[in-house]
């Protein structure tokens, strides 16, 4: 396995990129410290925290098992900060290509490569060993197939070879759905297969938004995105498609969910629908579109869609648990 991203050190681009190094050693180790919080992309992480925990509220019927739920969310957690890792060291060449992510540690040289890579692999046993002894062996077997699929599939094989990189390669951010649900339960059902497809109908529009946004910087660092290849209508034309296969698809969970998430499925679903039609409007009749407002709606909508599940399942544990008397 051969990991890029040891070049460049002397590059216009890393000389601007690289911060000023602190003189005290409390402030060097902060940096460091920081550098490797960074390598693990917090902000990506909120999608585990958005599917997680409405997941395992749905397979309990509700029932709030706070520890397992903090238990699999801080394991999961720990498999989502190691794909991140080890992304941005199989990244770390294009990474200070692109405006966009040439502040990533890497990219700027806080962190050496090695070491990240280090890093990487210790939080994916780290994963593994807690989701063994905290959950069950099947969670811990998922989280680190989505690792591997998420490094191996996605970022060394498709990422730079295919314009369809994010449709397949986006799998393994479907995952969260069937982790919590074998956390739950140890087995997988078929509202965890739903809640997959969802998401993994999601995040093409959602990826390709932003893919529009930054196009002139996935051109530069060779990433053949669909935004790259292809005309904004085709692009455009494609978000709606894979749009309207997310929405069906989340009506199809409703006979496991109930009327919050009924409501939120249909409102949410038009509302993310207007904006993507909107879009393919706009660039049918070659106005000027504003994807990165697309791209933000698609996590409203994902956030707003996943909490109104979680509502309904707190709601109906609690109405069928009063009946019974419980």
């Amino acid at each position: 396995m051969v990991f890029k991203g040891g070049h460049g050190t002397n590059t216009p681009s890393a000389r601007s990129a690289a911060a000023p190094a602190p003189s005290s050693f409390a402030g060097r180790a902060g940096q460091t410290v920081l550098a490797y919080i960074a390598l693990t992309k917090p902000k990506v992480i909120e999608l585990l925290l958005v599917a997680t925990i409405p997941v395992m509220l749905l397979a309990d019927r509700g029932h709030v098992n706070l520890p397992l739920i903090l238990s699999t969310l801080f394991g999961g957690w720990l498999g989502a900060a190691s794909a991140n890792t080890l992304n941005m060291v199989a990244d770390a060449d294009i990474d200070q290509k692109m405006k966009r992510t040439e502040r990533r540690p890497l990219a700027r040289h806080a962190v050496p490569v090695r070491h990240a890579l280090i890093f990487g692999l210790v939080l994916a046993a780290a994963s593994f060993v807690w989701l063994s002894l905290m959950a069950n062996l099947l969670s811990a077997v998922l989280v680190l197939v989505t690792i591997a699929f998420y490094l191996f599939v996605y970022t060394m094989l498709l990422k730079r070879r295919t314009s369809q990189n994010v449709v397949w390669g986006g799998a393994a951010g479907c995952m969260p759905t069937l982790v919590g649900w074998s956390a739950a339960t140890g087995t997988i059902a078929w509202p965890a297969i739903v809640l997959f497809l969802v998401i993994f109908f999601w995040t093409p529009p959602h990826t390709w938004a932003l893919a529009m946004r930054y196009r002139e910087d996935y051109k530069a660092a060779g990433v053949p995105m669909l935004p790259v290849v292809a005309p904004e209508t085709v692009v455009a034309r494609q978000m709606v498609w894979y749009t309207w296969a997310t929405v069906i698809t989340t009506l199809v969970l409703i006979p496991a969910a109930g009327l919050v998430y009924a409501i939120a499925a249909v409102l949410c679903g038009g509302w993310f629908l207007y904006a993507v039609h909107k879009l393919y409007a706009q660039t049918k009749a070659g106005q000027e579109i504003k994807p990165l407002k697309v791209f933000l709606q698609s996590n409203n909508y994902l956030a707003v869609l996943f909490c109104a599940l979680s509502v309904d399942s707190i709601l109906n544990y609690s109405t069928v648990g009063h009946l019974l008397g419980l």
